[in-house]
């Protein structure tokens, strides 16, 4: 079975890790957002595309779910030390790969091309595509004003009320070569349990790319949880745009695009809500608290879909 996963974030990276972990490196492709990147200290960062590549590597932190394990932080304290804005935790080991990637820019490479060369470079054998070689900003628009996704989420700790979003440069962006070739030969594509505004939104804005999804079979995994978000913002967000957070939200969210969706056991009850959307589902436990874990509910997937979408 040939399976397209889009992912960002830290609950995108651990199911992209367990799908990893049940499936052959031909029969998986990783989509992952690009809205997050921006520059720091002049270096290209690319937190959703370092997340899902540390967590496929085994290099990620294992209590954070970013980052990289035994990371040391010399360069950061330095800094500070100068003054300088340090509201963006970049470990020593981080900032290794932010200058090798922003090198390999400069010299003319495309963000495929240095994420390519990561992979090989981690060990990483499973295809990982950006959603676009062109740069797509995320911007928050809240009551303070109109912030970068970072700067809403790390520097201001997503505390501002959000109004709405927007992707700059989504007009001028193409999809990363194999994305829509991906995503047209493939017999499944999972929208993994990521933030559906800020992670998932940005990838399915990319011109072509919902068009695609309209002749797939796409099962969405809600990372809503008892009307909570186990990692960032996704539950605010969906409340200070007035919509009440829940399975069925992330579901009417994605509309017409889904054919099935998976949801947490704590969410039972909305089952008769989400089924007259006309959804096939899977109602089980999807917070992913191990290695473990991850592979039982990828492996969980990969059966729902076999038995349920595809002929």
């Amino acid at each position: 079975m040939k399976v397209v996963a889009l992912a960002g974030g830290v609950g995108g990276a651990k199911l992209a890790d367990g799908l990893a972990r049940c499936l052959a490196p031909q029969e998986l492709t990783l989509v992952v957002n690009t809205g997050d990147d921006f520059l720091h200290f002049g270096l290209k960062i690319c937190p959703d595309l370092d997340t899902v590549c540390y967590t496929l590597a085994g290099l990620a932190n294992p209590e954070t779910g970013w980052g990289r394990a035994g990371e040391t932080w010399n360069t950061l304290r330095a800094l500070e030390a100068l003054g300088a804005p340090t509201w963006f935790q970049l470990g020593d080991q981080d900032l290794a790969t932010h200058l090798e990637r922003t090198r390999r820019l400069a010299e003319g490479e495309t963000l495929s091309e240095v994420t390519r060369f990561f992979c090989q470079q981690w060990g990483i054998r499973h295809r990982v595509l950006p959603m676009s070689d062109q740069p797509v900003r995320t911007i928050v628009e809240t009551d303070i004003g109109d912030l970068p996704f970072q700067e809403y989420f790390v520097k201001y700790r997503f505390e501002p009320s959000v109004r709405g979003f927007r992707f700059e440069g989504i007009a001028q962006a193409t999809a990363a070569p194999g994305v829509l070739e991906a995503l047209a030969d493939c017999d499944v594509v999972i929208f993994c349990p990521s933030n559906p505004w800020v992670s998932i939104d940005p990838i399915l804005a990319v011109p072509g790319v919902r068009e695609a999804l309209l002749r797939a079979r796409v099962v969405a995994v809600s990372p809503i949880v008892g009307g909570r978000a186990l990692k960032g913002p996704a539950a605010k967000m969906f409340a200070e745009i007035g919509i009440p957070p829940s399975a069925q939200a992330v579901a009417l969210h994605y509309g017409s695009l889904l054919k099935g969706f998976v949801y947490d056991r704590a969410d039972v009850a909305e089952e008769p809500a989400v089924r007259s959307l006309g959804l096939r589902t899977l109602v089980t436990d999807t917070v992913m608290r191990s290695p473990a874990d991850r592979r039982r509910l990828a492996e969980e997937i990969l059966d729902f879909a076999r038995r349920e979408l595809i002929p």
